[in-house]
């Protein structure tokens, strides 16, 4: 990010001093003695940080952070002033100043709070350019991805949706293959019709067989109605069979006649009932390995598999983690009524280390925690589980008994960055939201307070 600075101060020395050593940071500075001329600035230009004097003749330091907060409210304010008070300083906090810094200042707390500064406005416009994408990449059943193995499979299910064959949809427990039934059904000419999902493995057979069958009146003790079974009830639109390899033998047998013959007969019954029903079927097993074991009967397997959707696992798909989080964020965010819009980089930094075993399911629940536990705005490393906050080689959470500084948690991000793309800096700045110089400019201060020690 190339960071614009305004710096507002009506001391021509200090003002062009302040200049001079931001600029040689590397930052594009604009500097005015002028308060007006500041809001003017602001009316015409975006700035990252503005760091302004507190008294000035005419339009002061106060009314340039409230007309920057009124105008931009994604930059930073910082006060610099000689007139430094603690009315003063709860005043320009209370409106919103990211910080106050009395004169005389050291330039290494100038740097640092303005770097805190724009790492703030930074992780702000990411967090707003996800929500952007959230937006652009989420269908209407809530599948939001933008990986590329994950945009030819939504393709396929496009193209097969309106055919009415059967599908069976794999992978792993939590990468959301109930969505994609869902998704299948919206896209197809049974939208209109119902939907309806079960799970096969949460059921004896006996249970499920009246689940998916019905039962006449009187077909047992305690049948006193007659009871339509899921099949018939989903007729005209889409059944979705979930673990259906949990399915016992003979419920498969009874299945494969539904299918064949597309009618079903409820137990107790002696005429079948004719049903017009698209079944979806899902297994997070190894279904090849299912059929030769014998636990699932081939002929239903070919049945069922005229198209096959293999889900990939989270990790194997880790763009789409920063997209999913926000899209997580905004969901409970809007459901607990919560002020939280941002996930901190450091988060970030943990979840996309992490290999989610439970895939997008425990990212889910782990933003809903987040969500929970925020006590402003930004979902931060405390808030995540303990297991989650040690990973990696640095605890988060402590350095030697201390919390560690914003520094050392950007240095060890940057260094898992490079650590990736086999110190490919071009490539690192790019995932990192800087440009090169800047990361060049980070190393250079890494190494240089390496060499100091």
């Amino acid at each position: 990010m190339d960071a614009g600075l305004l710096i507002v101060d009506d001391e021509e020395i200090a003002l062009r001093n302040l200049q001079h050593v931001m600029e040689r940071e590397g930052y594009q500075v604009t500097a005015t003695q002028s308060g007006a001329t500041a809001v003017s600035l602001l009316e015409s230009q975006r700035f990252d940080v503005v760091l302004t004097d507190l008294r000035m003749e005419g339009v002061d330091g106060m009314d340039v952070l409230k007309k920057s907060r009124e105008l931009q409210p994604a930059a930073e304010v910082i006060f610099i002033t000689g007139y430094a008070t603690a009315e003063s300083a709860v005043q320009a906090l209370k409106h919103g100043a990211f910080y106050y810094i009395a004169k005389p200042f050291r330039l290494d707390e100038v740097r640092k709070v303005v770097a805190e500064a724009l790492e703030k406005v930074r992780l702000r416009r990411e967090n707003d350019a996800l929500r952007r994408e959230v937006e652009h990449y989420r269908d209407g059943e809530g599948i939001v991805t933008q990986d590329v193995e994950m945009q030819r499979l939504l393709d396929m299910a496009r193209q097969i949706a309106p055919t009415d064959c059967s599908v069976l949809i794999t992978g792993e427990s939590g990468t959301g293959k109930e969505l994609f039934a869902k998704y299948l059904h919206k896209q197809s000419a049974r939208a209109e019709g119902p939907y309806v999902a079960i799970n096969c493995g949460a059921f004896s057979e006996q249970l499920l067989a009246n689940e998916l069958f019905g039962h006449e009146k009187g077909a047992f003790t305690g049948a006193n109605t007659l009871k339509k079974g899921l099949i018939e009830v989903s007729s005209g639109g889409t059944l979705f069979l979930d673990e259906v390899t949990e399915m016992a033998p003979s419920m498969q047998v009874k299945l494969l006649r539904v299918l064949q013959e597309e009618e079903v007969l409820r137990v107790g019954g002696t005429r079948p009932v004719k049903c017009d029903v698209r079944v979806l079927a899902a297994t997070n097993r190894d279904v090849d390995e299912a059929v030769k074991d014998g636990s699932f009967r081939e002929d239903l397997y070919f049945r069922l598999n005229v198209v096959n959707l293999r889900i990939p696992p989270l990790a194997r798909r880790k763009g789409d983690i920063p997209l999913l989080a926000q899209h997580f964020l905004l969901k409970y965010a809007s459901r607990m009524k919560k002020p939280v819009t941002r996930i901190s980089g450091e988060v970030m930094a943990l979840l996309m280390d992490y290999p989610f075993p439970g895939n997008v399911r425990e990212l889910e629940n782990l933003i809903e925690r987040g969500t929970a536990m925020a006590q402003g705005d930004t979902i931060e490393v405390a808030h995540l589980p303990e297991t989650l906050q040690k990973r990696g080689g640095v605890d988060f959470r402590r350095i030697e008994g201390r919390l560690p500084t914003l520094e050392e948690q950007e240095q060890t991000y940057i260094s898992r960055v490079l650590d990736e793309v086999q110190g490919n800096q071009t490539a690192a700045a790019q995932i990192l939201g800087i440009n090169r110089a800047s990361l060049w400019r980070k190393l250079k201060a890494r190494r240089s307070e390496g060499s100091s020690k």
